[in-house]
């Protein structure tokens, strides 16, 4: 068994952010721009104290099934972290990576993306890993494809080789996820890498979680046993 310190990689939900904003009666969108702002805060809180890789649930395979207009205004703050808000992030020595396909994606999209993580690249101040049209099902599916198209041979495939050919296999694996909003579920999120991650499900919604609740949460991950197991 071994004692928890701070996670090497945590992993965020970002839950709630449509039920905040009704419940302080204001457009969903706004919800949804304050928690992108929010998630901004949280990671460099998460990097300051140490911790190396912050996953954050951005956009599932199954959000494109939302309103039209809401869809859009997500693909436009999405598009914002990889233009306007670069400059920040490159200056703080953030790294972007991107976990995710390109299915459904617009060409401004990807090639925004690419730019972004290629100029990116080399900081190491912390890596910010953005789900984004992701799905955890869709990446065990797409590491399977790989296999197959490289020709390995079926008695030569095994959890080590499924896990190289993940989205982004040199990430280390989640340590810890946190959902905000109550909702208690990993609703396909790092279905792979959370095998042994501890999980934290918080009642409060993703704008209104803070600094002090990142505290608190870190807190209750450092009291644990990780038994991988034993």
């Amino acid at each position: 068994m071994q004692q928890s310190s701070l996670p090497r990689h945590i992993g965020f939900i970002l839950d709630g952010n449509r039920r905040w904003a009704k419940d302080n009666s204001l457009p969903k969108f706004v919800g949804h721009k304050k928690g992108y702002d929010n998630l901004k805060t949280i990671a460099q809180e998460c990097f300051d104290l140490g911790i190396e890789v912050v996953s954050a649930y951005i956009f599932s395979t199954e959000n494109w099934d939302r309103e039209l207009e809401e869809v859009n205004y997500l693909m436009e703050l999405v598009l914002k972290v990889f233009t306007a808000d670069l400059k920040e992030l490159n200056d703080k020595g953030i790294k972007i990576v991107v976990s995710g396909n390109y299915e459904r994606l617009d060409d401004k999209i990807i090639k925004a993306i690419e730019g972004a993580t290629k100029q990116t690249a080399a900081n190491t101040k912390g890596t910010i890993n953005l789900c984004f049209n992701y799905g955890g099902q869709v990446e065990i599916a797409d590491a399977v494809k790989k296999i197959v198209k490289k020709g390995i041979a079926v008695d030569d495939i095994s959890v080590a080789l499924i896990r190289e050919n993940l989205y982004h296999p040199e990430l280390p694996p989640v340590d810890y996820i946190v959902r905000t909003s109550g909702e208690q579920r990993l609703s396909n999120f790092l279905l792979w890498d959370s095998a042994y991650a501890e999980l934290e499900f918080v009642p409060i919604y993703w704008p209104d979680f803070d600094k002090q609740e990142l505290v608190k949460v870190l807190a209750s991950y450092t009291k644990r046993l990780r038994r991988f197991g034993k």
